[in-house]
């Protein structure tokens, strides 16, 4: 046997094989129809009719004893059907709730800001924000940043003389 491949199938399970394949081609058509116009996507329809077909298989020893395999397979995919409209509804229930808030674009001054940050090299720049914009103590600065405190002086003094040069009109003519 070459390595990867699948084991032959036994002469039970290639007929049973064979059976459901013939029951696929013969009712996936008509099912997928059905929850086509239910659902109005014909992509969605194709998923929930697949994913039923897919159960139906799993337990093909079973449900092709059945009297009606088809009408098993029916009631799975409209379930499933069901279940994303439920969830569909809650999302778009959710979403008509939520209230769009408009917010007005960045000033001037936080434009300058933030282009002169971005000027200034990348640990200067971070110790800069993290102090300033986020309010961390130098102590803090530095234990996140496995430095020492007088490091961290070090970056926000000379991060603050960069952002100077950057924003005074020297910096701003570039």
């Amino acid at each position: 046997m070459v390595s990867g491949a699948a084991p032959p199938l036994s002469k039970v399970a290639e007929a049973a094989r064979r059976d459901f394949d013939e029951f696929y081609a013969a009712t996936f058509q008509s099912l997928r129809s059905q929850l086509y116009a239910y659902l109005g996507d014909r992509a969605e329809a194709q998923d929930v009719v697949q994913e039923a077909y897919c159960r139906a298989f799993a337990r093909w020893k079973r449900i092709s004893t059945y009297d009606d395999p088809v009408a098993w397979v029916r009631r799975v995919a409209w379930n499933l059907a069901t279940s994303r409209f439920r969830k569909q509804r809650s999302a778009t229930t959710f979403l008509r709730r939520q209230r769009e808030q408009h917010a007005d674009g960045p000033s001037p001054d936080r434009v300058a800001l933030v282009r002169a940050l971005a000027a200034i090299p990348e640990r200067l720049r971070k110790a800069v924000v993290l102090h300033y914009i986020g309010q961390l103590s130098v102590g803090e600065i530095a234990l996140q940043e496995g430095v020492a405190e007088g490091t961290v002086k070090s970056w926000l003094s000379r991060g603050r003389a960069a952002l100077g040069e950057q924003l005074s009109d020297k910096g701003n003519r570039r």
